[in-house]
């Protein structure tokens, strides 16, 4: 049975200071697997390049929820992913990252992220389209500061000026050979807060349906 994990090989990748546990010095790979450690239900499980459980998201049998949290392994909440009530065809979701009391609430000075989607994009599965990401701490700061670029089944973030920080796509074997549709490799660029990253893939996975 092939791993879902990479083996123990070296990135290189290391974590620059403590308080800035999320950043590395060196472009890293991550891998996604959409399914939970808890009973394998509806979630997903991050791994990094040495197989460690890193981030984890578990929402038991609940699939397609409209608040999702992105957690560390001892289950701290780092992101709350949330999709704003609106009828329509248009929807926006928002992820508010946590204070250190382990709650987000959408207050003016809290740093958060905010995606908007339509129905159309959602029925396009297959074809190229992006995302808009508007960043900021608060009402008077909001900047468009990312984009994300869906092509097929890869998924690709870029910065303001086309510089693509991070990249999903299918994970393969060491033969190439391609695992399943559920398991994903995340590579991410140096100095990019990998934290956020997976929250923009998941707020990529919900507005899709598929976590």
């Amino acid at each position: 049975m092939m791993k879902i994990h990479p083996n123990r090989t070296a990135s290189g990748a290391r974590e620059v200071t403590i308080s800035s546990r999320h950043v590395t010095t060196e472009k890293e790979s991550f891998t996604i697997w959409m399914k939970s450690l808890v009973f394998h239900t509806n979630g997903c499980t991050v791994f990094d390049s040495k197989g460690n459980i890193i981030y984890r998201v578990d929402n038991y049998n609940s699939k397609s929820a409209r608040e999702v949290y992105l957690m560390d392994l001892h289950g701290h909440v780092l992101f709350t992913l949330r999709r704003r009530q609106k009828f329509g065809l248009f929807h926006t979701w928002e992820g508010y990252r946590s204070h250190e009391t382990g709650t987000a609430e959408s207050t003016p000075n809290l740093e958060y992220f905010r995606v908007k989607s339509n129905i159309f994009q959602v029925l396009r599965k297959g074809s190229s389209y992006s995302y808009r990401v508007i960043t900021g701490s608060s009402s008077n700061d909001e900047e468009y500061r990312y984009k994300m670029v869906t092509k097929g089944s890869s998924l690709r973030i870029e910065d303001i000026c086309g510089r693509v920080v991070a990249e999903v796509k299918r994970k393969q074997s060491r033969e190439g050979l391609e695992l399943g549709d559920d398991v994903l490799t995340m590579m991410v660029e140096s100095q990019v807060d990998h934290s956020f990253i997976i929250g923009l893939v998941l707020t990529h996975r919900l507005i899709n349906c598929e976590l």
